[in-house]
């Protein structure tokens, strides 16, 4: 299992929008999100930031994100986030979210 931490922000007058479609997510965004190897998965708000933490339990990661990014519902359900979403200045090549360091764990 591998853990995970990601950052972007949300834009503030989309904040409403962004809680009100994570309050009721599309049971087929659910489905691929657990198909992709994806478990506890959260995101939390401060600020306008958005932290995402999830645990990956698959052996291939790129080919699960390329499954989900290969999904229409997907396609439809990012192209009603991303405009929502403002990506960090500090993000690597090609991300959206930006990946965090994990620095330190405990169980």
């Amino acid at each position: 299992m591998q853990r995970f931490g990601q950052l972007i922000g949300v834009k503030p007058e989309k904040l409403e929008d962004y809680v009100r479609y994570h309050a009721a997510v599309w049971p087929e965004i659910l489905d691929m999100i657990r198909q992709c190897n994806i478990r506890n998965y959260s995101i939390f708000l401060k600020d306008h930031m958005l932290f995402a933490y999830f645990e990956y339990v698959g052996d291939d990661f790129d080919a699960d994100m390329a499954k989900m990014a290969a999904d229409p519902k997907t396609q439809e359900w990012w192209d009603i986030m991303m405009p929502m979403q403002q990506p960090i200045a500090t993000r690597a090549e090609g991300e959206w979210w930006a990946t965090m360091q994990e620095v330190f764990h405990t169980d």
